[in-house]
Protein backbone atom coordinates (compact mmCIF):
# COMPACT_ATOMS: atom_id res chain seq x y z
CA UNK A 1 0.00 0.00 0.00
CA UNK A 2 2.58 2.45 0.90
CA UNK A 3 4.67 1.96 -2.48
CA UNK A 4 1.75 2.18 -4.42
CA UNK A 5 0.96 5.73 -2.42
CA UNK A 6 4.73 6.55 -3.23
CA UNK A 7 4.25 5.88 -6.87
CA UNK A 8 1.09 8.29 -7.24
CA UNK A 9 2.80 11.03 -5.30
CA UNK A 10 6.07 10.56 -7.99
CA UNK A 11 3.70 10.53 -11.22
CA UNK A 12 1.84 13.74 -9.52
CA UNK A 13 4.95 15.12 -8.84
CA UNK A 14 6.14 14.59 -12.21
CA UNK A 15 3.04 15.34 -13.68
CA UNK A 16 3.32 18.98 -11.92
CA UNK A 17 7.19 19.63 -13.21
CA UNK A 18 5.99 18.65 -17.53
CA UNK A 19 3.34 21.51 -16.44
CA UNK A 20 4.96 24.02 -14.33
CA UNK A 21 7.83 24.01 -16.82
CA UNK A 22 6.04 24.74 -19.75
CA UNK A 23 4.62 27.49 -17.92
CA UNK A 24 8.23 28.84 -17.30
CA UNK A 25 9.17 28.32 -20.95
CA UNK A 26 6.61 31.42 -21.80
CA UNK A 27 8.39 35.43 -20.86
CA UNK A 28 6.53 37.16 -18.09
CA UNK A 29 4.13 38.79 -20.58
CA UNK A 30 2.23 34.96 -21.57
CA UNK A 31 3.89 35.32 -25.06
CA UNK A 32 5.65 32.11 -25.97
CA UNK A 33 9.72 32.95 -26.80
CA UNK A 34 9.81 34.00 -29.97
CA UNK A 35 11.87 37.03 -31.62
CA UNK A 36 9.37 39.52 -32.76
CA UNK A 37 10.27 41.99 -34.85
CA UNK A 38 10.85 45.39 -32.65
CA UNK A 39 8.66 48.46 -33.84
CA UNK A 40 10.11 51.89 -35.10
CA UNK A 41 11.18 54.15 -32.97
CA UNK A 42 8.93 56.63 -32.47
CA UNK A 43 11.25 59.33 -30.07
CA UNK A 44 15.45 59.36 -30.32
CA UNK A 45 17.62 61.73 -27.64
CA UNK A 46 20.69 62.26 -27.16
CA UNK A 47 22.12 63.96 -23.95
CA UNK A 48 25.38 63.84 -21.48
CA UNK A 49 25.02 63.53 -17.80
CA UNK A 50 28.28 64.38 -15.51
CA UNK A 51 29.06 63.40 -12.34
CA UNK A 52 31.48 64.75 -10.11
CA UNK A 53 31.90 62.75 -6.97
CA UNK A 54 32.71 64.86 -3.87
CA UNK A 55 36.26 63.74 -2.50
CA UNK A 56 36.54 65.61 0.45
CA UNK A 57 38.26 68.78 -1.26
CA UNK A 58 35.36 69.64 -3.86
CA UNK A 59 32.27 70.12 -2.01
CA UNK A 60 31.54 73.24 -4.19
CA UNK A 61 31.52 71.60 -7.59
CA UNK A 62 30.42 68.00 -6.16
CA UNK A 63 27.26 66.64 -7.93
CA UNK A 64 27.32 63.06 -6.15
CA UNK A 65 28.45 61.80 -3.16
CA UNK A 66 28.95 58.34 -1.15
CA UNK A 67 26.01 57.19 0.84
CA UNK A 68 27.04 53.44 1.50
CA UNK A 69 30.63 51.84 1.46
CA UNK A 70 32.10 48.64 2.75
CA UNK A 71 32.70 48.04 6.73
CA UNK A 72 35.19 50.59 7.83
CA UNK A 73 35.54 52.09 4.37
CA UNK A 74 35.94 55.87 4.12
CA UNK A 75 32.68 57.91 2.83
CA UNK A 76 34.85 60.72 1.11
CA UNK A 77 36.64 58.33 -1.20
CA UNK A 78 35.72 55.26 -3.30
CA UNK A 79 36.94 51.85 -2.06
CA UNK A 80 40.27 50.91 -3.51
CA UNK A 81 40.37 47.17 -3.97
CA UNK A 82 37.81 44.72 -5.60
CA UNK A 83 36.91 47.93 -7.76
CA UNK A 84 34.81 49.48 -5.73
CA UNK A 85 33.15 46.40 -4.94
CA UNK A 86 30.15 48.08 -1.90
CA UNK A 87 30.35 51.25 -2.40
CA UNK A 88 27.16 53.35 -3.14
CA UNK A 89 26.60 56.68 -4.47
CA UNK A 90 23.84 59.20 -4.98
CA UNK A 91 23.42 61.86 -7.45
CA UNK A 92 22.01 65.41 -9.01
CA UNK A 93 24.16 65.67 -11.93
CA UNK A 94 23.70 68.21 -15.01
CA UNK A 95 22.45 67.12 -18.14
CA UNK A 96 23.46 69.41 -21.39
CA UNK A 97 22.98 68.30 -25.11
CA UNK A 98 26.12 68.53 -25.60
CA UNK A 99 29.55 66.50 -24.07
CA UNK A 100 30.78 70.13 -22.48
CA UNK A 101 30.35 70.73 -18.86
CA UNK A 102 29.73 74.05 -18.77
CA UNK A 103 27.21 74.02 -21.50
CA UNK A 104 23.62 75.09 -20.24
CA UNK A 105 21.80 72.36 -18.29
CA UNK A 106 18.98 71.23 -19.97
CA UNK A 107 17.90 69.26 -16.83
CA UNK A 108 19.20 67.02 -13.60
CA UNK A 109 20.17 63.28 -13.48
CA UNK A 110 18.96 62.17 -10.31
CA UNK A 111 19.50 58.68 -8.42
CA UNK A 112 22.12 56.10 -7.45
CA UNK A 113 24.52 53.65 -8.36
CA UNK A 114 26.32 50.79 -6.73
CA UNK A 115 29.15 48.79 -7.59
CA UNK A 116 27.50 45.55 -7.50
CA UNK A 117 31.04 43.28 -8.27
CA UNK A 118 34.27 42.67 -7.09
CA UNK A 119 36.09 41.00 -10.15
CA UNK A 120 35.33 43.60 -12.74
CA UNK A 121 34.10 47.24 -12.20
CA UNK A 122 30.33 47.14 -12.73
CA UNK A 123 27.63 49.22 -11.36
CA UNK A 124 23.77 49.10 -11.41
CA UNK A 125 21.75 52.05 -11.75
CA UNK A 126 18.56 53.82 -11.12
CA UNK A 127 17.80 57.40 -11.84
CA UNK A 128 16.14 59.94 -13.39
CA UNK A 129 16.08 62.23 -16.04
CA UNK A 130 14.21 65.85 -14.45
CA UNK A 131 14.00 67.67 -18.07
CA UNK A 132 12.81 71.24 -17.48
CA UNK A 133 13.66 73.21 -20.80
CA UNK A 134 11.75 74.37 -23.92
CA UNK A 135 12.25 71.33 -25.93
CA UNK A 136 11.38 68.96 -23.41
CA UNK A 137 9.38 68.60 -19.96
CA UNK A 138 8.95 65.69 -17.99
CA UNK A 139 10.86 63.01 -16.89
CA UNK A 140 12.48 59.38 -18.10
CA UNK A 141 13.26 56.69 -15.72
CA UNK A 142 15.78 54.09 -16.11
CA UNK A 143 17.37 51.23 -14.65
CA UNK A 144 19.65 48.25 -14.93
CA UNK A 145 23.19 46.75 -14.77
CA UNK A 146 26.38 48.65 -15.98
CA UNK A 147 28.98 46.87 -17.02
CA UNK A 148 31.39 49.71 -16.97
CA UNK A 149 34.25 48.51 -18.98
CA UNK A 150 31.34 47.50 -22.08
CA UNK A 151 32.40 50.23 -24.67
CA UNK A 152 27.93 51.09 -25.24
CA UNK A 153 25.60 49.14 -22.57
CA UNK A 154 22.28 49.06 -22.90
CA UNK A 155 19.61 50.41 -19.66
CA UNK A 156 15.98 49.95 -19.72
CA UNK A 157 13.92 53.29 -20.01
CA UNK A 158 11.15 51.65 -17.43
CA UNK A 159 8.89 54.75 -17.46
CA UNK A 160 8.14 58.49 -17.82
CA UNK A 161 5.90 61.68 -17.01
CA UNK A 162 5.42 65.05 -19.18
CA UNK A 163 6.60 64.71 -22.56
CA UNK A 164 7.40 61.18 -22.05
CA UNK A 165 4.14 59.83 -20.58
CA UNK A 166 4.77 55.85 -19.63
CA UNK A 167 7.45 55.75 -22.31
CA UNK A 168 9.42 52.70 -22.64
CA UNK A 169 12.65 51.83 -24.54
CA UNK A 170 16.37 51.75 -24.50
CA UNK A 171 19.27 53.94 -23.53
CA UNK A 172 22.69 52.96 -24.97
CA UNK A 173 25.06 54.47 -22.27
CA UNK A 174 28.28 55.40 -23.19
CA UNK A 175 31.29 56.33 -20.71
CA UNK A 176 32.25 59.98 -23.12
CA UNK A 177 34.85 60.74 -20.49
CA UNK A 178 36.65 60.46 -16.94
CA UNK A 179 39.34 61.47 -14.54
CA UNK A 180 40.35 59.27 -11.89
CA UNK A 181 37.58 58.93 -9.36
CA UNK A 182 36.41 62.03 -9.18
CA UNK A 183 34.59 62.64 -12.83
CA UNK A 184 33.08 60.97 -15.35
CA UNK A 185 30.76 61.96 -18.16
CA UNK A 186 28.17 60.00 -19.85
CA UNK A 187 26.54 60.06 -23.26
CA UNK A 188 23.01 58.42 -23.14
CA UNK A 189 21.14 57.58 -26.11
CA UNK A 190 17.30 57.06 -25.73
CA UNK A 191 15.37 55.04 -27.98
CA UNK A 192 12.14 54.97 -27.62
CA UNK A 193 9.42 52.66 -28.75
CA UNK A 194 6.35 53.10 -26.69
CA UNK A 195 5.51 57.01 -26.69
CA UNK A 196 2.16 58.64 -25.86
Amino acid sequence: MAVKNHNSAVHLGFVWLVVSSTVLFQSSDGHRWKKYPLPKPCRNLVFYFHDVIYNGLNAENATSTLVGAPHGANLTLLAGKDNHFGDMAVFDDPITLDNNFHSPPVGRAQGFYFYDMKNTFSAWLGFTFVLNSTDHRGTITFGGADPILTKHRDISVVGGTGDFLMSRGIATVSTDAYEGDVYFRLCVNITLYECY
